[in-house]
């Protein structure tokens, strides 16, 4: 298709649509998203304990994790257990009135356990929630 300019020069117009610009946002998105899955799928593995009596979490809190291999994470960050006491305090903030939950694997040893308990007491918190899942109706029909 041509067009007649006020000059009197004739132009054509663009009939073909440029891809380039398309296929650049493409993979800029796709470079996005491969970077950013692994951040969403992110999390610790922990098989907790089920018990009869389980209460739903309905508050924001810090977790501290003890995975089967015995590393203990506070909010999914890995962690030295000698560094855990002042990671846990929040500047500001009475210690005896946090709030913290703590979930391990059913296979940690209670050493493990009780270590990272005396480090949560060492923050001076006494307040401390055990995660653990409820008890389904078919496993409880089958003991």
């Amino acid at each position: 298709m041509a067009f007649t300019a006020s000059n009197g020069a004739t132009r054509t117009s663009l009939s073909e649509i440029n891809i380039t610009p398309l296929v650049d946002v493409v993979l800029v998105l796709l470079v996005i998203f491969m970077l950013t899955a692994p951040v969403l799928e992110s999390g610790i593995e922990v098989n907790v304990p089920k018990t009869k009596t389980v209460r739903e979490i309905t508050q924001q809190r810090m977790v501290v994790t003890i995975n089967k291999d015995q590393e203990v994470f506070l909010q999914d960050k890995p962690v030295n257990l000698a560094d855990l006491p002042s990671l846990l305090v929040k500047p500001g903030t009475d210690p005896s009135q946090q709030v913290i939950y703590l979930e391990a694997d059913e296979r940690v040893p209670f050493g493990a356990f009780a270590s990272v308990m005396d480090a949560v007491k060492q923050a001076g918190i006494t307040h401390v929630s055990i995660v653990t899942q409820p008890i389904s109706n078919s496993a409880a029909a089958a003991k």
